[in-house]
């Protein structure tokens, strides 16, 4: 009976049919990579930035620039290379000679949607130039500040493989990201299926057909709407004891922060709308866990050496908390 109540609370219908525009949009280009895809939608509607990792020809920067066709709002594309300056991502101040005064000319990060490519190619004080933005949403140049217009979500990509002509990302950095979705290779059947379409019709022109399902007022609606999900006590208290692990985990040299605990809610919730539910399950704690933690802690060498990777100690984490029912 409960059950019964929590589902006829929120109408979730108009979120759920424009998440399954979205979904439909990007599947007709890029095969499988469920996962990648639900969690950027997720970041929409969670208000979160994303890191997302994988090697090349994976398609991540394809997605990201379809989830960005998906919405009717500015969208924004950075090359990050080793000779990029801070001020090529944030603008920078033009003296007028004639009238005496200097003028703010925006730079790129100023849209609704941020793709940011390759970003551990540029050098700490370009990566540096995207805290303020990324945290608190405005840059200050000049003494003056100049808030970025919502939605604003920086979609980032890096890839793991390459180190030669690569900056790594500082923990404060990586910090601010709500997900980092490590990117894998396609099966052989959706490899094969890939091959077959796109052989019969070229990606520009599948580019051109994507048509906007979202708009900024919607977008902000839907953000209300998950941000009012129902979350049970014992499912903040199960969030606090992943988290609180993390920092007593002798395996660990650095746990996850306060903002991860929130970041677990946050994204558990817009799960959870995607699943068609204004509840959260333990389910989908456990599901978003691996993408907020996984760039949050820090493994100590000697696990590192043994080949243990974050997501196995999260997994084990998890595994020794009781789920509550």
């Amino acid at each position: 009976m409960e059950q019964e109540f929590f589902e006829q609370r929120t109408d979730l219908s108009g979120l759920n049919e424009a998440v399954e525009q979205i979904r439909s949009n990007i599947g007709r280009i890029v095969i499988g990579q469920h996962n990648l895809i639900e969690l950027l939608i997720a970041s929409i509607l969670a208000n979160g930035h994303v890191l997302i990792e994988g090697v090349p020809g994976v398609a991540k920067t394809l997605t990201a620039k379809l989830l960005a066709k998906c919405v009717d709002a500015q969208f924004s594309r950075i090359q990050f290379t080793p000779d990029l300056m801070p001020s090529d991502v944030l603008g920078t101040s033009i003296f007028h000679p004639q009238q005496g005064i200097f003028e703010y000319k925006k730079g790129p990060v100023f849209g609704n949607i941020v793709l940011v490519d390759e970003i551990n190619r540029a050098p700490a004080k370009t990566q540096a130039a995207l805290f303020e933005v990324m945290e608190e949403r405005q840059v200050t140049m000049d003494g003056v500040t100049y808030p970025m217009e919502e939605p604003f979500i920086v979609l980032a990509t890096q890839n793991p493989v390459e180190q030669e002509g690569t900056y790594r990302l500082p923990e404060a950095q990586l910090d601010r990201f709500l997900f980092k979705i490590e990117v894998g290779y396609p099966s052989l059947v959706e490899e094969t299926q890939l091959l077959t379409l796109h052989h019969r019709l070229s990606t520009d022109e599948k580019l051109l057909d994507a048509k906007p399902v979202l708009n900024i007022q919607q977008i902000q609606q839907f953000r209300n709407t998950v941000k009012n999900l129902h979350v049970e006590e014992k499912l903040l208290e199960f969030v606090a004891k992943i988290v609180y692990q993390t920092r007593n985990n002798k395996a660990l040299f650095l746990g996850g922060s306060p903002r991860a605990s929130l970041a677990i809610i946050n994204s558990a919730k817009a799960i959870a709308a995607i699943s068609n539910r204004d509840f959260v399950t333990p389910e989908d704690i456990i599901k978003v866990a691996p993408p907020v933690l996984r760039h949050r802690i820090m493994l100590t060498p000697e696990k590192e050496m043994e080949g243990i990777t974050p997501d196995d100690i999260i997994r084990q984490l998890i595994k020794n908390i009781e789920v509550p029912r």
